[in-house]
This record gives structure tokens, sequence and C-alpha cells, in this order.
């Protein structure tokens, strides 16, 4: 059963394939014909006929989950991102800009459990947080100028359409550039007249 990453597997199904093996080898089937039969390796057959010799069908059960356990259940998840919610001065940080070493501060002060800032990306996107850039703006800037300058200057510059007249780069269109070119004297593309 190949997987993709990002993808779970199904552990019971998996399970399930295995005590399949254990009923086959009990009936005397060969390795090689469980394989065949259960769309596996050799190697996973031999693996399982050894475990079901040594274990019977107990050494076949599923062993739990796979990898290792999250160090944050998710009860600390949730106070974790109702933390972040209240915004970062009610946490004692100046400004109100998540960065993910406060982040990390953050998990750290709530949790105990220290990780590093590049590790609290991922359990920001667990929490379906996405990136947040500020925008840059000077601090000269006027918004009041501004809004003066699009009333009344912007509508002066923009450019409108067909105020440039008729203009293609088509050769099938009549101001095309090849007409254009030729002087428009009604030639046809293959040089000769209309």
């Amino acid at each position: 059963m190949a997987t993709t990453r990002g993808t779970r597997r199904d552990f019971a199904a998996l399970e399930a394939r295995r005590m399949a093996a254990a009923r086959l080898f009990a009936r005397k089937v060969s390795q090689n014909a469980v394989a065949r039969r259960l769309g596996v390796s050799v190697a996973a057959a031999h693996r399982w006929f050894h475990a079901w010799q040594e274990q019977g069908r107990r050494g076949l059960k599923a062993a739990g989950r796979a990898g290792r356990k999250p160090r944050l259940d998710q009860a600390a998840l949730t106070r974790v991102e109702r933390a972040l919610l209240q915004g970062a001065p009610a946490h004692g940080f100046a400004t109100d800009l998540w960065t993910l070493p406060r982040v990390a501060t953050l998990i750290e002060r709530l949790t105990g459990e220290r990780f590093h800032p590049g590790h609290v990306w991922y359990l920001l996107r667990a929490l379906h947080w996405s990136v947040q850039r500020p925008v840059r703006q000077a601090r000269e800037r006027d918004a009041g100028a501004i809004a003066q300058w699009k009333r009344t200057r912007w509508p002066r510059v923009k450019k409108t359409p067909g105020a440039a007249g008729r203009g293609s780069s088509s050769r099938t269109r009549a101001a095309s550039r090849t007409t254009r070119l030729s002087g428009g004297r009604g030639r046809r593309a293959g040089g000769r007249p209309s």
C-alpha cells in the first residue's frame, strides 16, 4: 500500500491485510503466494511469516500510531490559539506583530515546551494560520494629500481606452503593422493588389 507524503495511512486496513496473511499462513500457503495474493513484496510477507511464527496473530497486530507523539495536545494548541488572538501586546510585546520567535516564546510560556522558531510555522499551519506581511509605508505619508491627488489629478493623467487611436499587432486587422508600413494601398499579404 503505497502512500504519498502528506496522506494518512489506513492503519486498520494495513492490520486487516496482515491478518489475512496470517490466515493464509495457517493454511500452509507459501510466502510468495501470500505476497502475490495481497499485493505486497516478498520481503514483507517474509517478515509477517516470521512474526506470525514467533508470536502468532498477536505479532501482526498494529503497533499503534506511526511516528513520534506530538508534544502539544489539542487542548494546548487551543490555548495557544486563544493567546494569539488576544494580540502580541497582551503578552508583553511592544508591537502587535506576531513573529515566529515571539510565537515560540509564547508557546514556551503557556505550555513549558520549547520549539525552534522554524518549527513554530508547522504548528501555526496546523491551526490554519497564514503568513501576513505588514504593508510598508513611508513615515511622511499624508493620507489626505493622497486622497486629494486621486480625486483631482489622477482623472486627468489616467489613460482612457481609445484615447491613443486604433492599433493592432495582428496581420489580419485593417490597422495592422504591415498595412501601415505599406502605406495602406490596398495590397494583400501576398503582395498582389486587391
